[in-house]
């Protein structure tokens, strides 16, 4: 090639003119698409045409693309977009009838967005890496019209033992296979022939077969998608009433608040060890189900929502548990969650399930080595979860799921996301579904109002609050002495009922049972027989049965007749011959109680081990202060201190609208600074010679106010080129003012490696 014979035009630089000529919103909106191009900032449109070409950034830049942004791909690569331009007139003629000229329109503006295509709709370029991000073979055999799914599916289960051989290693590899047996001369019994045969495997020529997309899919249970589908799936119309929907949320969100409560009681009460691997024990995992009242599957989504909430964290809990191992236990943000409305609590749950890097239906399922995956243990971490969970329940907002039948569920989300295919398997995607539901985010197969705007950045905590019961302030007590909650009652009410009576069932009318423990529960906690009988009087919207009356008036006229207290702790009561009995009792030796007058006795042990002990000895103290008022000592519960929050790596970090301007301001001062014809230059080598023509030059520029094209290293290794005013230069330093950032910047002049004074 002559000196004078220009370079081949190439798809750099045929990308990087297209980039330097497109419009700074646009510049700006593609670099915002992919943020992984601007790290380190580029210094000119090259090094960004470069960058975008690049396989794994082309790759990340594809995996949120749908079948039909894949489809035209497709169509580019066997057009030859990759080596030399296509028209859109041509394209358009190639998928005439799967998709509209206006959807057409739109999935290249998406693909130019994105920079995986460039140049008009007469000159239609392809980056190369994007054919390989294709999820299925470009140039691959038409398939056949063959089976549905769930057929496929029973033809696959019922073959031999060779056939299914074949095809499963096709599967797992390439789909392209090389056999003799393709040969139309075979024999009719061999098993390549009988899979042709049956339209498993496709004939290329007399030694090579091809494995259908679509059997691929089915042997690898990946949703199923169509690769020549360049428009959705229709989505099956439901009749369900948005109403409807919302009330069975509204009511799941309230069971959900209530078994997260009891599980937080639960662990305060007695914090669970952590194993040494690290998670929840299952003995500890079915212990807190069985004391809350759940099956071990909706106890461990219960642990691990709260985790995620950091409402349940590991560590050393306070009052100390035996041992100095760590614990699982409610952590120091419990009190204040529980004291919140029921919509912000859900909120907080729900936004902590859908940000979840971790499958909870994992749990209790075996690993590799056949032991079962424990509950908030690193085994259930999963990077991708949080992504496929949110493309679900997009996907949910439209296409209802209807049970266990989740296909048309898997094959919308797999046509959104192709190269995502493989991990909505039927297991995953139903238990996802059904922890959406016992979330409250999706009632009767439906995303419901509030997983709406919790999905897609509303005010959920407005929209749950919006379709939970207005709480109610009264109840129906009834002659059995079962108390009748029409609703959730109003904050207040309900902590005075759950004192004075235990729930003997939950639901949207929750049902409270009286009895003598639950009523002396009451009187422990300071209130007094008067307190309860205003309290059902005032409350009650039915006559308060004669039998409640008594009721509290016998539990109160035994109790705090004993009343103990710190001396370590003492005992007294207005009836010597009471306090007698109780001298003479077992409980006596083993609290070493002293009586130091016929009504008052001594402890060592503290004031709660006493009231307990005693309690179980069939006596009924109440505990006192130094003044005589009784005091609530009801445990508290154990807490942990909340764990410092980690930082979670989303992918890279979308620039900002100012970061995004001076990129953009950067890379077009990078372009003028190649384009630049210089009149004379100097280039710093290290030398003394080379640093004083550098010196000199940038001196002439000065003085005579003359723009320069400056290289320079920065400290961070990246170099670059611009064009800059010099201002003054000394002291080892060059003062310029920088138009790309229109600010006067400080050069250190040993990071300089070229100078040229430009017209």
């Amino acid at each position: 090639m002559s000196p004078t014979t220009p370079a081949p035009d190439t798809a750099s630089d045929s990308l990087a003119r297209w980039l330097a000529d497109r419009r700074d919103t646009d510049l700006a909106a593609s670099l915002r698409a992919r943020p992984d191009l601007v790290v380190p900032p580029p210094a000119n449109m090259t090094v960004l045409a470069n960058r975008a070409q690049q396989r794994a950034s082309v790759f990340r830049a594809a995996d949120d693309l749908d079948t039909a942004a894949f489809g035209i791909i497709e169509v580019l690569s066997r057009l030859g977009a990759v080596a030399s331009p296509v028209t859109r007139a041509a394209v358009l003629d190639e998928v005439s009838g799967r998709i509209t000229a206006r959807n057409l329109d739109r999935t290249l503006a998406t693909l130019r967005s994105l920079l995986l295509v460039w140049g008009t709709n007469d000159e239609l370029r392809l980056v190369a890496a994007a054919v390989d991000a294709v999820p299925w073979r470009v140039g691959r055999s038409r398939d056949i019209e063959g089976p549905t799914r769930r057929e496929l599916d029973d033809m696959l289960a019922s073959l031999p033992p060779e056939q299914r051989s074949i095809l499963d290693t096709l599967a797992r590899t390439s789909p392209i296979g090389r056999t003799r047996d393709a040969a139309p001369e075979t024999p009719a019994d061999r098993p390549v022939r009988q899979l042709i045969s049956a339209g498993l495997l496709i004939r290329l020529d007399d030694e090579t077969v091809e494995l259908p997309h679509r059997v691929g899919q089915a042997l690898r249970d990946e949703a199923p998608f169509d690769p020549a589908a360049l428009t959705p799936p229709r989505a099956p119309k439901t009749n369900r009433p948005a109403s409807d929907v919302n009330a069975t949320a509204a009511g799941a969100a309230l069971e959900l608040l209530r078994h997260c409560e009891d599980v937080l009681e639960a662990l305060g009460a007695q914090p669970a060890p952590v194993l040494k691997a690290g998670g929840l024990g299952v003995r500890e995992l079915h212990r807190l189900g069985k004391e809350v009242g759940l099956d071990d599957q909706e106890t461990a989504l219960a642990v691990e929502v709260l985790a995620g909430a950091g409402l349940i964290a590991r560590g050393l809990p306070d009052p100390p548990t035996p041992g100095d191992d760590d614990h699982w236990a409610p952590t120091t943000a419990t009190d204040s969650w529980l004291a919140a409305s029921p919509a912000y609590r859900w909120a907080v749950l729900a936004g902590a399930w859908l940000d979840l890097p971790r499958r909870p239906w994992l749990i209790g399922r075996r690993d590799q080595n056949d032991k079962p995956v424990a509950a908030l243990s690193d085994e259930v971490k999963s990077p991708t979860a949080a992504r496929d969970r949110r493309l679900l329940l997009d996907v949910l907002s439209e296409i209802p799921a209807a049970g266990s039948d989740v296909s048309d569920l898997r094959a919308a989300a797999a046509w959104r996301r192709p190269r995502w295919a493989g991990r909505f398997d039927t297991a995953g995607v139903v238990e996802t579904v059904r922890e959406a539901t016992a979330l409250g985010l999706v009632a009767h197969g439906v995303l419901a109002s509030p997983g709406k705007a919790l999905l897609h950045g509303g005010d959920a905590e407005a929209e749950m609050s919006a379709v939970l019961p207005e709480p109610v302030d009264h109840v129906l007590v009834q002659a059995d002495l079962t108390v009748v909650a029409p609703g959730p009652l109003v904050p207040e009410l309900a902590e005075r009922i759950a004192l004075v009576a235990d729930i003997e069932s939950a639901g949207a009318a929750t049902v409270y049972r009286i009895g003598d423990a639950s009523v002396r529960r009451a009187l422990d906690a300071g209130l007094g027989a008067s307190d309860l009988h205003h309290l059902f009087a005032t409350h009650s919207r039915t006559p308060v049965p004669q039998s409640l009356t008594y009721l509290i008036d016998d539990v109160a006229r035994r109790h705090g007749r004993l009343r103990a207290g710190v001396a370590s702790s003492f005992v007294r009561a207005d009836d010597p011959a009471l306090l007698a009995e109780v001298l003479s009792a077992p409980v006596a030796a083993n609290l070493a109680l002293h009586a130091v007058a016929p009504t008052v006795a001594v402890s060592q042990a503290p004031l709660a081990e006493v009231l307990t002990e005693l309690r179980a000895a069939g006596f009924a103290p109440a505990g006192e202060d130094a003044s005589g008022a009784i005091v609530d000592l009801r445990p508290r519960g154990a807490r942990v201190a909340m764990p410092r929050a980690r930082a979670r790596y989303a992918g890279p970090t979308a620039p900002s609208d100012e970061q995004l301007d001076t990129l953009v301001r950067t890379l077009r001062a990078g372009n003028r600074a190649e384009a630049a014809t210089p009149t004379a230059s100097a280039r710093g080598d290290g030398s003394r010679s080379g640093g004083a023509a550098t010196l000199a030059l940038l001196q002439l520029a000065v003085h005579g106010k003359r723009s320069i094209t400056l290289g320079y290293v920065d400290a961070q290794g990246v170099a670059t080129r611009r064009i800059v005013d010099p201002i003054s230069v000394g002291g080892g330093r060059l003062e310029a003012f920088d138009p790309a950032t229109e600010s006067v910047r400080s050069f250190v002049l040993h990071r300089v490696t070229s100078v040229a004074l430009i017209d």
